[in-house]
């Protein structure tokens, strides 16, 4: 019987074919930065501007117009839109990438990078440009209290209650270009056999949780993704 619920859990392997720099592969991010300096509220606190200048950098190369949506953004997209049940995306990624294929059910747990937060009002404001501690908030109007809207280190992931609802509510998990050792999100796989939900993880190699998925299918998540999804709207 197809499946009437989906939830896709997407990581770092569906961004990095567009051109986004990865944070934990070989040669990614925090092999060049100690996230302990630029990922946590601490460093924040301790040094603002460090801290914005590098999320500076990563907004500027995402807003760029060398980073696009690929396949695999886009036949997600298709498959929700197409899909005769529900299809609900849940990424760890801080890009906008899914949004520019299409997505529209979705849910970003560790924040967005082209949004930024206010620690005095609490708003959450659309921002494609630089930060720096100076910058004044546009809803209340204070100045040094805006941050990027990250989850860091230390914080708890957005919208839990949410995301595991979904996965009880589901009839299929499925698992995109993820490494398997990031938590909470590392645990939804065991989390949804729990409740017998069947598993797929597509991957360009066997995630640190592969054995927990009742099949796997591995390439880059360009070719993959598209062919399974080619695949469940043609025999669904």
């Amino acid at each position: 019987m197809a499946p009437s619920r989906i939830v896709i859990l997407t990581g770092a392997g569906i961004s990095k074919e567009s051109g986004l720099e990865t944070f934990r592969d070989e040669g990614g991010i925090w092999s060049t930065v100690r996230l302990e300096d630029v990922a946590t509220p601490e460093a924040f606190q301790r040094d603002p501007n460090r801290v914005h200048a590098f999320y500076n950098a990563r907004r500027r190369q995402l807003v760029s117009d060398a980073v696009t949506p690929n396949p695999a953004h886009f036949a997600l997209a298709r498959l929700e839109a197409e899909w005769p049940g529900e299809v609900l995306i849940v990424t760890q990624n801080i890009d906008d990438l899914h949004e520019r294929a299409g997505s529209r059910h979705l849910i970003h747990m560790h924040g967005e990078l082209a949004k930024v937060r206010c620690g005095f009002c609490g708003g959450v404001l659309d921002w494609r440009d630089d930060l720096d501690r100076e910058t004044g908030c546009p809803m209340c109007q204070k100045s040094g209290t805006l941050r990027p809207h990250i989850v860091w280190f230390g914080e708890m992931p957005l919208h839990m209650e949410r995301i595991h609802r979904a996965l009880g509510e589901c009839d299929l998990f499925v698992s995109i270009g993820t490494s398997g050792n990031v938590y909470p999100a590392a645990g939804f796989v065991e989390h949804a056999r729990r409740l017998g939900v069947r598993t797929l993880e597509l991957n360009l190699e066997p995630s640190e949780g592969a054995s927990l998925f009742d099949e796997a299918i591995y390439g880059p998540a360009a070719s993959v993704v598209p062919a399974w999804v080619e695949r469940m709207l043609a025999e669904g």
